[in-house]
């Protein structure tokens, strides 16, 4: 998979993409990381790519031609105007970072491990100009329910979060099916018609045995795997409804 990330700051991708398993996978040639510099594509000598927005108010809004002169550069062709609108290649998603945006989950990131390249414009100031978000981007996407300074941020998560799905990025690939977010909300009931629409991961304990007074739960360590399982998915349900309780609903009997 091809990743190629759209920013004014490009010496930020310098660190974030370098370590764990974002490296290894860039390293097996499993993905490409290409960061653009979208100040190459302005015209004035101050290299401006921002103005003020129409109708007033705070801040400054990322302008839309360097943003579109920056993605049709990387595709390779025109995205057209709007008489004649050219969408992306097949295999191909455009997705601009926004706070404005859908909500970037697990489900979300294995659909992207499905494409073949994924374009992402990092948003900066006060936010993009409109017309970026309806007719140049394939998608709009918020990492969580607050604002950052910046697309640079959420745009690493969605590299780390796609990369490790991706086949021989991750050394046991069944550790990915089997975490947090992962698990599909009909599998997981409890009595009284309680359900969760996903689970957080359940508790983990290593050596040693005990450690300041507090010991590892008997039933890891008696080798009955079927208690073992069941254990592990009532600890889940437990933490899912303590820390994130949004994930369990009600249903009827």
């Amino acid at each position: 998979m091809r990743f190629d990330l759209i920013t004014i700051f490009p010496e930020f991708f310098v660190g974030p993409l370098d370590h764990g398993i974002v490296r290894r996978a860039k390293e097996a040639g499993i993905v490409q990381i290409h960061v653009q510099d979208l100040r190459e594509f302005t015209k004035d000598r101050h290299r401006t790519v921002d103005d003020r927005p129409f109708g007033g108010g705070e801040g400054m809004v990322l302008k839309p031609e360097p943003l579109f002169e920056a993605v049709e550069k990387l595709l390779g062709h025109s995205v057209g105007d709007s008489e004649n609108p050219v969408a992306p290649q097949a295999g191909t998603a455009v997705l601009l970072m926004s706070a404005a945006g859908r909500l970037f989950t697990q489900e979300t990131a294995r659909r992207y491990a499905k494409f073949e390249r994924l374009i992402v414009i990092c948003g900066r100031y006060e936010g993009v100009d409109e017309r970026v978000a309806e007719h140049l981007a394939t998608e709009e996407i918020c990492v969580g329910d607050y604002v950052l300074s910046g697309g640079e941020l959420p745009a690493a998560i969605v590299v780390d979060a796609v990369t490790r799905l991706l086949p021989g990025a991750v050394g046991n690939e069944a550790s990915t099916q089997n975490e947090s977010f992962s698990v599909a909300s009909g599998e997981w009931r409890v009595p009284g018609g309680e359900r969760c629409r996903m689970l957080l991961d359940y508790p983990h304990y290593t050596r040693p045995a005990e450690y300041r007074g507090w010991e590892v739960p008997e039933v890891l360590v008696g080798g009955n795997h079927a208690e073992v399982a069941k254990w592990r998915r009532a600890k889940a349900m437990e933490k899912t409804g303590r820390n994130r309780p949004d994930l369990r609903e009600e249903v009827g009997n």
